[in-house]
């Protein structure tokens, strides 16, 4: 079992990253036309299994970003973007993203920044 199968990315199911994908070129089609995925219904995706590989953390890692990131570094971008977009949209500490947590799994508490 590789370390991705064992430690998917940890989405708490906010849904922010599917209403804020007016700046992603690779979504354009999926704009409902205010910036969220028209495929968002009821905070959920409902074609999750055909999704476009851009909403796929991992395998989007495994593609494209293994040569440029580990994958402790990729997932700790992803994770500070998450908790950006939470913070700004007012959601409650209980809501958000736990960085503290997902740090100490990715790198240990001793390199912790």
């Amino acid at each position: 079992m590789s370390w991705l199968e064992s430690n998917p990315f940890p989405c708490n199911s906010c849904g922010l990253c599917c209403k804020n994908i007016g700046h992603i070129v690779e979504l354009e089609a999926y704009n409902n036309g205010d910036g969220a995925c028209k495929f968002l219904i009821n905070n959920k995706c409902s074609i999750y299994e055909t999704r476009p590989l851009i909403c796929r953390i991992d395998e989007m890692y495994e593609k494209t970003y293994h040569k440029q990131f580990s994958i402790e570094e990729y997932y700790l971008i992803n994770l500070k973007a998450c908790k950006e977009m939470q913070i700004e949209n007012n959601l409650s500490e209980e809501e958000q993203i736990d960085l503290d947590k997902y740090w100490g799994l990715l790198f240990g508490e001793q390199n912790k920044q």
